[in-house]
């Protein structure tokens, strides 16, 4: 059991505290499954009067109060399902499982280091729209 890092403080740990300075925010969320580097386990009450210096944004991520032992895994998997989440938008489907393409409809179009970039010949394109106003004098 971890316990509050806040000094004077020995109950235990349930919400964990990070600074992101490029972004001035701070982020509380739920305990995390090992301790990091920079970071700051927090007490109960700790978490609930935490505040960010003047001009900062405050983050709480959901579960802190009713989070259950998380391993790693789990929470790698949260928070891709989190942002992917954040960036469909509202009427598209976010599917349970990932879907593999079809290894002979893929191909590579682009490389430059270790990045590719692939299209799936098998997909459907979107139509583009037309655009009046340029026509390329």
């Amino acid at each position: 059991m971890r316990e509050c890092s806040r000094s004077g403080c020995s109950r235990p740990a349930v919400a964990t505290l990070t600074y992101v300075y490029a972004e001035s925010t701070v982020v509380l969320g739920p305990l995390g499954p090992a301790h990091e580097p920079g970071s700051y386990d927090l007490c109960r009450e700790h978490y609930g009067v935490m505040s960010a210096p003047r001009g900062w944004e405050v983050i709480r991520l959901p579960g802190v109060d009713d989070a259950p032992a998380i391993t790693a895994d789990d929470d790698l998997m949260a928070l891709a399902r989190a942002v992917r989440e954040a960036g469909m938008l509202d009427d598209e489907v976010i599917p349970d499982s990932p879907v593999d393409p079809d290894p002979d409809s893929v191909r590579v179009v682009a490389q430059r280091g270790h990045l590719s970039v692939i299209v799936d010949s098998s997909a459907q394109p979107e139509p583009r729209p037309r655009h009046a106003g340029h026509r390329g004098h």
